[in-house]
């Protein structure tokens, strides 16, 4: 049962925001969804700050809250006299996209009288509304994250019709992507996006002489330039890449993207080739050829059915393990090689 069954919709919504980047651009077809059937109502994000660069330019949202910052026994202080901010905000309900007790515990203290989000991390006492996230044998069963998402909008009312992945780019964005362009001289140039990176751990990350390799064959097969691309503290790998590769590539170091500036970026590019990692997602959301590459994690977590992304995963005795650092010999990986991404991708670049 919904709750526009027992209750009127929601005038001030509260929509908690996942925290990795990969999950933000999967609840996207939800969060448009909400605003479509709540075309009156007030809605607010609240996230971590880095995640504001991810949704703005969208359009589905009226206000943004951000976590604060502060750790330790100053921040529990903080956490205190931010529920009592967010009460003074009066929403009426509270969507929990994220399964922390965090979120829970913040709006359960601000004094939400609807707090609606999947019974897990030991905080469903405080929720009024409770969803039960699938299990087998005590085991949580690989599903998309996205029918996770649907599955929590379609409680409060508001169904999901259109679920491809979708962003919007604001115009300080666009700007920002534009002389990233102009300074390494692609504006005017057919590129392929390399994101070697993953902030969930190095398990996730290939090998960087093959990411070079890719790139060198990218540029001599099909005259795309490598742009490779990742995060401040991914600098090293995006060197030890364009070192090792022998054609011409793009190093995005120095100045680097951020997650806005990364979306023209993307929406420009011929191709991605990455990792199980955020960032994939922006290409399916602006509707380019991707190649994921999977190590591991578990590919039915982050499906969606996009039809122009090529998973390579290798068979592995010990995998998928989920684990953040491979206590082997990175078998799921090494097991991956060059020529099979640049197959994949020449299939997608025709297909394109």
């Amino acid at each position: 049962m919904s709750l526009l069954k027992t209750h009127s919709p929601p005038r001030r919504l509260l929509v908690v925001l996942p925290n990795w980047v990969g999950d933000v651009v999967l609840a996207t077809p939800v969060l448009a969804a909400l605003r479509k059937s709540l075309a009156e109502a007030h809605i607010c994000y609240l996230h971590r700050p880095y995640v504001g660069e991810i949704v703005a330019g969208c359009g589905w949202h009226d206000q943004s809250i951000e976590w604060p910052a502060k750790k330790g026994w100053r921040g529990a202080i903080a956490r205190i006299e931010f529920s009592r901010a967010v009460r003074r905000e009066r929403f009426d309900v509270a969507l929990l996209l994220t399964n922390s007790f965090r979120s829970a515990l913040t709006t359960w203290l601000a004094g939400v009288p609807r707090i609606i989000g999947y019974a897990r991390e030991w905080r469903g006492w405080m929720l009024t509304d409770r969803l039960r996230p699938l299990k087998r044998d005590g085991e949580f069963v690989p599903s998309p994250m996205l029918d996770y998402y649907i599955k929590l909008a379609e409680y409060i009312g508001c169904p999901v019709t259109n679920t491809r992945l979708q962003l919007g780019i604001s115009a300080e964005q666009d700007a920002a992507g534009q002389r990233l362009k102009e300074h390494y001289g692609i504006q005017n140039k057919r590129y392929a996006i390399i994101n070697p990176g993953a902030a969930f751990g190095a398990a996730k990350c290939w090998l960087p002489e093959r990411f070079a390799e890719v790139c060198d064959e990218l540029l001599l097969r099909h005259e795309l330039i490598g742009v490779i691309v990742g995060a401040a503290g991914e600098a090293a790998l995006m060197r030890k890449i364009s070192e090792a590769a022998r054609q011409r590539v793009i190093c995005c170091e120095s100045p680097g993207t951020t997650l806005g500036s990364l979306k023209p970026l993307v929406r420009d590019a011929a191709l991605m080739v990455c990792n199980d990692t955020g960032p994939r997602h922006y290409g399916n959301a602006f509707g380019i050829p991707v190649v994921t590459i999977f190590g591991p994690t578990f590919q039915e977590w982050t499906d969606t059915g996009y039809e122009g992304e090529s998973k390579l995963q290798a068979r592995v005795d010990c995998g998928p393990c989920m684990l953040r650092v491979c206590p082997l010999d990175h078998r799921c990986m090494r097991g991956i090689t060059s020529a099979e991404v640049v197959a994949a991708a020449g299939k997608l670049i025709q297909q394109s």
